[in-house]
């Protein structure tokens, strides 16, 4: 998780997105990493960190996701795929997050609880909270 937390601080600040970073780590290997807006203004984390992999590599069935917030369940642009439907997609069996999202943007994100029910396993790490959030300050984060 610090390695995701230190690739969101490398996110360019916007007023109106998270700064998140993600890691992939398949047989104790990082395999992939991604932070948002790093190739595009619209890219998120995890995103990114999908994009680097081929979607047949076979590492991703056996990997785990590291990401400093909660994949988003739904996208503002329409055009684009939430990142818990990628996740599911590339049969990631494990999420690790640090936050969930707050309603700042997503009135009730529901990523944990639709890769639950996809059989994923979701670990949260309350005691990283703080240091995901921290390029996040700028927002409400109520």
């Amino acid at each position: 998780m610090n390695r995701a937390i230190d690739l969101a601080r490398q996110c360019p600040v916007v007023e109106g997105a998270f700064s998140v970073g993600a890691v992939i780590v398949a047989d104790g290997l990082e395999i992939a990493t991604g932070y948002s807006r790093e190739t595009d203004p619209k890219i998120h984390a995890e995103e990114s960190a999908l994009d680097k992999l081929d979607p047949a590599d076979p590492r991703l069935k056996r990997a785990t996701i590291y990401s400093t917030l909660e994949p988003c369940s739904e996208r503002a642009t329409k055009t684009r795929v939430p990142c818990t439907d990628r996740i599911l997609h590339a049969g990631i069996s494990t999420v690790v997050i640090a936050w969930r999202e707050p309603p700042t943007f997503v009135e009730d994100c529901v990523g944990v609880e639709k890769l639950e029910q996809q059989g994923v396993k979701v670990i949260e790490l309350p005691e990283q909270a703080d240091a995901a959030m921290s390029m996040n300050r700028h927002l409400d984060l109520s």
